[in-house]
């Protein structure tokens, strides 16, 4: 029994090895910060200043209330594990949770849309066509058409996420080495969300998104733990969604561009990304 035990060990300690080589090696967590970059040398942001005062609003708002009325209360519990460290336990935990909170109302509302229209103008800048094809069933109901437009807020904010977010914020009380795993917990679990608008582009089956998520398994961590650092920077952090929505889209042109190169590719994997239109 305990060899048993010893080997499902050393297996998990293989692939979380070969997981964190890959993730470093990859580069894909340089590609959060090259979007920060292109989004101001390319001048996105113009586009982004209605929702960027929406965020930064919602932001501010959640924040200060939290910390209002929560800060000390966590200190107190926090002091139980952490000791002298609790006031910055405590902090990560109300930023924590205040980060949650601004991305449920950001996404639910209007987040989801900004983070399409990112996407799609690298497309454009990068010179590689995103066709888009009418959606069928365009003459459905009006009842149905308002049902639709009414679900499709929360049908971008994933309820799984949320859970799996809240359940592990308890790994912040353990100082440094808890922060780091929470953000690789859920930076692997983030990381392929950015890619959404590419996957339902190119039509993938869920297998062939499984598939290829699966091969990218570590450069998706990469991407998904730096994202999710930057976003928890205080009030400004959910901002950079939508910056890392540009390093996604930049790092998807990149994948494209390496599938030209390939003399193994078929004509017909070189047809333009094509989109459905909701």
């Amino acid at each position: 029994m305990s060899s048993s035990v010893s080997a499902a060990l050393d297996n998990q300690v293989r692939e979380i090895s070969t997981l964190a080589s890959d993730a470093a090696f990859s580069g894909a967590w340089l590609y959060p910060i090259h979007g920060v970059w292109y989004t101001l040398r390319h001048g996105l942001y113009r586009t982004l200043v209605p929702v960027t005062l929406k965020i930064l609003g919602t932001a501010l708002a959640i924040t200060a209330a939290l910390f209002a009325f929560t800060y000390l209360p966590q200190v107190a519990f926090c002091a139980l594990f952490s000791g002298p460290l609790a006031f910055a336990t405590a902090a990560m935990l109300v930023l924590g949770e205040a980060y949650a909170l601004v991305m449920f109302v950001a996404k639910a509302f209007f987040l989801g849309q900004a983070q399409d229209q990112l996407f799609n103008a690298v497309f454009r800048q990068k010179g590689i066509p995103l066709v888009y094809v009418e959606h069928k069933g365009k003459g459905r109901g009006f009842l149905q058409g308002l049902a639709k437009g009414l679900s499709r807020p929360l049908n971008r904010f994933s309820r799984e996420g949320l859970l799996r977010y809240i359940v592990s914020l308890p790994l912040n009380l353990v100082p440094v080495v808890g922060t780091v795993l929470f953000l690789v917990y859920n930076g692997a679990k983030v990381g392929p969300t950015f890619h959404a608008r590419y996957f339902q582009a190119k039509g993938m089956s869920p297998a062939a998104r499984q598939a290829f998520v699966e091969k990218r398994k570590g450069a998706y961590t990469a991407f998904g733990t730096a994202t999710l650092a930057l976003t928890l920077v205080p009030v400004v952090g959910p901002l950079f969604m939508l910056t890392s929505t540009v390093g996604a889209a930049l790092w998807v042109c990149d994948v494209e561009r390496e599938r030209e190169r390939e003399p193994s590719v078929g004509l017909a994997d070189k047809r333009p990304v094509t989109a459905t239109q909701t």
